[in-house]
């Protein structure tokens, strides 16, 4: 089975409809895409550093991705990581242990309860 990225900004949009795994260092989103593969997409936002800290990240997400997906990834889904605060000094077997952890959740049907609402400005919105 073939790994595919995800570049369309939709499909990562999509992809958050989906189950959702929290864990410490980063939040997996996993949902089905018809018959379209095993894909995988990551994000980081601004949110946890500049742009090092981010390439770093996403250079520690990909391989965790490519070494777990082909074994534990799930048959035409798309998997998405979130990059979370701290991902980036945990340890990296910790981590893997942590994907395991989420991918055999999510294969199971399961995963964590739906995000809280953004708080903000109602003002502003009106």
């Amino acid at each position: 089975m073939t790994l595919s990225v995800l570049t369309k900004r939709s499909d990562f949009l999509a992809a958050n409809k989906g189950l959702r795994n929290a864990r410490p260092g980063f939040v997996l989103l996993t949902r089905p895409n018809g018959d379209e593969g095993m894909r995988y997409g990551i994000t980081v936002t601004k949110k946890i550093g500049n742009a090092i800290v981010r390439n770093r990240m996403k250079r520690r997400f990909r391989e965790l991705l490519r070494a777990a997906l082909p074994d534990r990834g799930l048959d035409n889904h798309d998997h998405v990581l979130i990059g979370r605060a701290g991902g980036v000094e945990r340890d990296f077997s910790r981590m893997a242990e942590e994907l395991d952890a989420a991918l055999t959740r999510a294969a199971e049907g399961k995963g964590d309860s739906a995000r809280r609402p953004r708080r903000g400005n109602r003002a502003a919105r009106k």
